[in-house]
């Protein structure tokens, strides 16, 4: 019995001992996590990117790049040395021009020739890449805004070598950038963070070779072009509006329908809606890119050994595979325990299944997702919906919860996705596969199918067909409506839109691709976000111009998967009609191209060709009501270099008519891309990096982009890379040469 108890206790203590190692272990990684963060503010983006390719080019484990290896680092960063030539010849030139570079910046950093055989250290190739981008600031778009901003020369005469605070805050922050609210104690504490960066050292005796005029600054007062740089293309400088970015606590607290919610459609597939696989993964994919809302088409499968109904998620009557049901509410589940704070994830039902297997899916939500589930009261079903606060953590249902399901309600499939009837049997949809119903035996058989009370106890939001919009307010606010992208067009040419905008102020609607896009293509969210709708459901696994447009739409209010929607289209009272003409004010957007830094190759690939970038800027807008419009300019090519290519393009001029709900979207492509199994591409141009921005939340002035990935993601080198540009929002009055500036 002791020895049992010894064995026991013994068991015990290593389980402690287990956790208590596990403990020490995330907290380790949590420090590191934290002490990178704190280091990477303190060294600019090109020592980042250094860094992050540094092991891989190093390939004899030295520490250093020797002649032989830094063609390698100027391939992994997109900075091209080669000829136009082809073959041998080519290699050949490639390898002169490497020998050159690297022998005459031994000479410019004073080095020793016996040296040459060591190789650069880290530090001398942060010094070497610093020293080509500043070998062009002839014509580098930063040094002209220095001069025409500052003075090329100061007061005393002397060449401008630095600016102080308040010459900073007065001309830049205040006149150029439009930041009236900045004060010069904001400046000080942000020279204070630019003086500490630690800048190539060798940068000073470089001043006078390339014409810069760098130097360390000494002065706290003042900073030097250097950190100038460093600051236009940072994050303090970022296009997109910091307060808007951040998560605000504060406008958490309104009913769920005043929310545009960051939605998907069938979230299951991995490609097209036809032949492509389902997989489980993909509900995690769009969780981690932002998804709150969720969509399952659940259908009947077979049974267990032991004779239980085995709930199954598919495209019914396709050739994609089917799914567990219950796997994906166990996903799902994994995924709040890790982030128990989310705000609520709403699963959008598609339900064909019969009572049997209904019943079956409401046991699993229930055994599965636990406190996790939201099971609304009758009396919580009374008056506003509950709000994003309320609902934290939790996992809202969308699928049918009729009070008593009568013909009239039911959703005849002009509503439903697909085409399909929101809950019919399985063996009826078999049956009758390939023979068409007509209208009334349609209708009756819906009346004969129920929807278990079971699960529809656990249900909020509970879709209806629309009648008319004056009727469909007046229903409670837990009744929604659901449109495909058609639909919603059709309805703004035949219906009162303006109703559609004040129903959406206490209900909900969700909108979802045309059964026509087989290929899983995107529609334009800009006309639906327009009318109001909440839930604007795009296919995730589709990585074209909508969804880049949806990631830009949430990274507001900090990337939580919802967003307050704009005064006018939450206004308890009648807002103003933002579908009339003489209600809008126009705005026109002016945007120019100026440079990149650090772009990566498409996908993030560690070989191949240096990248040929080129930007599309794009503005996405809605006018007269409901025609979406997209204007798109391109700049120019530039050839082989990755690193920090400069445009200094002409300027793109944008007419926006609906500036609540228009976006501007930044994609940079690589010409005649070599690089393989890319992502998304453009007229056989690969994708490389993207940013979209909704037009409320761009500020004006000379402004850092941050660029994303194809799955909005800034990991490995896209942590680094950024456009500049330069933004000027004046507003357009009704005579087009009358400007009042913003």
């Amino acid at each position: 019995m002791t020895t049992k108890s010894s064995s026991s206790s013994q068991r015990d203590g290593n389980g402690d001992g287990d956790r208590i190692t596990r403990d020490e272990i995330l907290d380790a990684l949590d420090k590191v996590i934290r002490t990178y963060s704190h280091a990477k503010q303190q060294v600019s983006n090109e020592v980042l990117l250094l860094r992050y390719v540094w092991t891989e080019s190093d390939q004899d484990k030295t520490n250093t790049i020797k002649i032989n290896e830094l063609g390698g680092v100027l391939e992994r960063i997109n900075y091209g040395l080669l000829a136009k030539n082809g073959g041998n010849k080519k290699a050949s030139s490639e390898l002169n021009n490497i020998s050159a570079l690297y022998n005459n910046f031994w000479k410019v950093i004073g080095l020793q020739t016996k040296d040459k055989k060591l190789g650069l250290s880290f530090e001398q190739t942060c010094t070497l890449l610093h020293k080509l981008k500043r070998d062009s600031w002839i014509v580098k778009p930063i040094n002209q805004y220095w001069n025409s901003l500052f003075g090329e020369v100061m007061n005393n005469g002397k060449p401008r070598m630095t600016v102080s605070d308040k010459t900073f805050l007065e001309k830049f922050l205040h006149k150029k950038q439009g930041e009236r609210n900045a004060t010069l104690k904001d400046v000080q504490e942000l020279f204070q963070r630019l003086n500490d960066l630690e800048l190539p050292h060798i940068a000073a005796s470089c001043a006078t070779a390339t014409g810069g005029g760098i130097g360390l600054a000494k002065d706290p007062t003042r900073i030097d072009k250097n950190r100038f740089e460093v600051y236009l293309l940072g994050e303090d400088n970022d296009a997109y509006d910091p307060i808007r970015e951040s998560f605000n606590d504060r406008c958490m607290h309104h009913p769920i329908s005043e929310y545009w919610i960051n939605s998907s459609h069938n979230t299951y597939l991995t490609g097209d809606q036809f032949t492509s696989s389902s997989s489980i993964d993909m509900y995690s994919n769009a969780l981690y890119r932002g998804c709150k809302c969720l969509e399952l088409d659940v259908w009947d499968g077979g049974f267990s050994g032991d004779g239980e109904p085995v709930p199954v998620i598919w495209h019914g009557h396709t050739m994609t595979s089917k799914i567990l049901y219950k796997d994906i509410i166990k996903a799902i589940k994994l995924y709040v325990n890790f982030h128990p704070d989310t705000f609520p994830l709403i699963l959008s039902y598609e339900n064909h299944c019969s009572i049997p297997y209904q019943e079956v899916m409401a046991a699993q939500l229930i055994q599965i997702l636990g406190d996790s589930l939201y099971i609304p009261k009758e009396d919580s079903l009374l008056g506003r919906l509950p709000t994003p606060s309320d609902l934290r953590g939790m996992v809202v249902i969308k699928g049918r919860r009729p009070a008593n399901l009568e013909i009239d309600d039911i959703d005849d499939g002009n509503n439903s996705d697909d085409g399909a009837p929101s809950t019919i049997y399985m063996s009826d949809l078999s049956s009758q596969a390939n023979s068409s119903l007509n209208a009334s035996q349609h209708r009756q058989k819906m009346a004969q199918q129920k929807v278990c009370p079971a699960l529809a106890r656990l249900t909020l939001l509970h879709g209806t067909k629309l009648k008319g919009w004056d009727e469909s307010v007046m229903n409670p606010t837990h009744y929604m409506h659901s449109f495909s992208e058609t639909k919603i067009k059709s309805l703004c040419r035949r219906t009162d839109r303006q109703k559609w905008v004040i129903y959406n102020q206490s209900h909900m609607s969700r909108s979802y691709p045309s059964g026509s896009r087989v290929d899983s293509s995107n529609y334009s969210p800009i006309l639906p976000w327009a009318l109001g709708t909440q839930l604007v459901a795009l296919n995730f696994q589709t990585v074209d111009a909508p969804l880049l447009l949806n990631d830009g739409r949430f990274r507001e209010n900090g990337g939580c998967g919802y967003v307050l929607k704009s005064t006018r289209l939450i206004d308890i009272q009648e807002p103003i009609n933002e579908f009339n003409e003489e209600n809008r004010v126009p705005v026109k957007l002016s945007v120019r191209v100026l440079s990149g830094s650090c772009l990566p190759k498409p996908n993030d690939a560690r070989s191949g060709d240096c990248i040929n970038p080129y930007v599309k800027v794009s503005a996405y807008d809605i006018r007269n009501g409901d025609k979406e419009t997209s204007t798109t300019f391109s700049t120019g090519v530039v050839n082989g270099n990755g690193f920090f290519p400069i445009w200094n393009g002409e300027k793109f001029t944008f007419r926006i008519e609906n500036y609540e709900t228009a976006m501007l979207q930044l994609t940079v492509y690589d010409k005649g891309s070599t690089i393989a199994n890319a992502t998304y591409t453009s007229g056989g141009d690969e994708f490389v990096a993207s940013a979209s921005i909704p037009i409320s939340c761009l500020r004006k002035g000379l402004r850092s982009v941050k660029l994303f990935d194809t799955s909005n993601t800034r990991s490995g080198a896209f942590n680094f890379s950024s456009l500049l540009i330069d933004i000027k929002k004046e507003k357009a009055e009704r005579v087009e040469s009358t400007m009042a500036e913003i």
